[in-house]
């Protein structure tokens, strides 16, 4: 275990899951740099931090533009700052039935919830490797694992990320680095809240536990994996769904 207080970054940390996960951290201890795309986001983490008397900052960054993430990085060398722990929850969704769905949507969608993993993981692991000692979690959904009507971009993206955590989790375990990922099930955020009530309920009906899950359900699960106790889980993906999937 590293001796210096561990500095996490994650991804989408003003609402949510990656908000769940970043109090979570910061609550274990660590220093934790939360990303945001807007003004307002950066504002919410920074005043979570605050409250809460975590160390760490938030830092600006569009997961889908390549450029942000290079200047993400930059800021973060300059101020000698090398994430221990890598936590990707930024993402989007543009549903809808494959006949009818643009190659635009398609694009966005594996690049912000994809490729953004691939370009995160790539600058964060080689530090990582040379310190002999890092931690990757990126957030799956159990639409990869399952998939999803209606979601073929979003499926592909989510079951792509699993792929990846397998490949680059062989690639790192000599040096002490673990890559996993998580695949939650339909959690209680923004994004499901917009669901029609209608549709909230048949989906309620085909989870053995009857409800949405929580991001607070999520956050212990990160936790775990990005500390001395998950150090000889790699490779995995931990499927959080209230049973909706069961392998």
């Amino acid at each position: 275990m590293k001796q210096t207080k561990l500095k996490a970054l994650v991804t989408g940390a003003s609402r949510g899951i990656g908000r769940a996960i970043a109090l979570e951290l910061g609550r274990q201890g660590m220093e934790v740099y939360g990303t945001a795309i807007s003004d307002r986001g950066i504002t919410s983490i920074g005043d979570m931090l605050q409250s809460e008397g975590y160390a760490g900052s938030p830092l600006k960054l569009d997961v889908s533009d390549a450029a942000s993430i290079e200047q993400l990085f930059a800021e973060l060398t300059n101020r000698n700052i090398s994430p221990d722990v890598l936590v990707t929850t930024a993402g989007s969704i543009r549903d809808g039935l494959l006949m009818r769905l643009p190659e635009e949507d398609w694009r966005q969608i594996i690049e912000t919830n994809l490729t953004s993993v691939f370009r995160m993981t790539r600058f964060c692991i080689r530090n990582m490797v040379k310190a002999r000692w890092g931690r990757v979690i990126s957030i799956a959904s159990v639409s990869g694992l399952m998939g999803n009507a209606g979601q073929a971009n979003y499926a592909a993206a989510k079951a792509g990320i699993i792929g990846f955590t397998k490949s680059v989790a062989r690639e790192v375990a000599s040096r002490n680095v673990t890559v996993n990922a998580i695949a939650p099930g339909f959690i209680d955020t923004d994004l499901t809240q917009a669901i029609p009530e209608a549709m909230r309920s048949d989906i309620v009906k085909q989870i053995p536990l009857g409800r949405f899950g929580k991001p607070e359900e999520i956050a212990p699960f990160v936790a775990l994996l990005a500390s001395e106790a998950g150090a000889y889980v790699t490779g995995e993906t931990i499927c959080i769904s209230g049973g909706l999937y069961m392998r």
